[in-house]
């Protein structure tokens, strides 16, 4: 037999109740009472010492990329970088990103010194701005980190890494 009730609740009541039920919605289901737990199949149940003979470590490749692109986005947003590095040595570095309502940065391998090679390169200025550069498959990501200095007053939280794609030259 189904038993309907009918609660008079205020908005503020019922988003509470709403939030309540959501909650418990998300909580998992303990284990059941006894014991009761399906077994594992043993293909599942890796031995540590067979796992660690299996796995090998990525091997460490000295950065290689050449470009010279730009885009603009459907927002505005966009970004021209020039880009020479050769076995992990940057030979040339130049960014301009132009970030729409909110200013610009700049960016010249002149005002940066060269820190890490590997596992990915990174360029260091004296006001703290780094620029870190590493591969990602076909992709070269170039990301800046502390570099309000080099920007228009409140941009740079604004910036976001430019993504070089390899194959085609093309950055995005």
């Amino acid at each position: 037999m189904a038993v309907a009730l009918r609660l008079r609740l205020s908005p503020r009541q019922a988003a509470g109740l709403a939030a309540a039920l959501l909650l418990a919605a998300c909580g998992t289901p303990g284990p059941k009472p006894g014991g009761d737990s399906a077994p594992v199949p043993e293909e599942v149940l890796e031995r540590p010492s067979e796992a660690k003979s299996q796995l090998k470590p990525m091997p460490i490749e000295p950065l290689n990329v050449k470009a010279d692109c730009a885009f603009t986005d459907e927002a505005g947003y966009s970004a021209r970088t020039r880009l020479d590095v050769s076995y992990a040595e940057v030979r040339a570095f130049s960014a301009r990103v132009d970030v729409p309502r909110r200013g610009n940065c700049h960016f010249d391998l002149g005002d940066f010194h060269q820190v890490k090679r590997e596992p990915h390169v990174e360029l260091r200025a004296r006001d703290g701005c780094t620029v870190s550069m590493w591969e990602q498959g076909d992709q070269v990501t170039v990301a800046f980190t502390q570099c309000a200095s080099r920007c228009s007053h409140g941009t740079f939280e604004y910036v976001w890494p430019i993504l070089l794609d390899r194959s085609s030259g093309q950055c995005h």
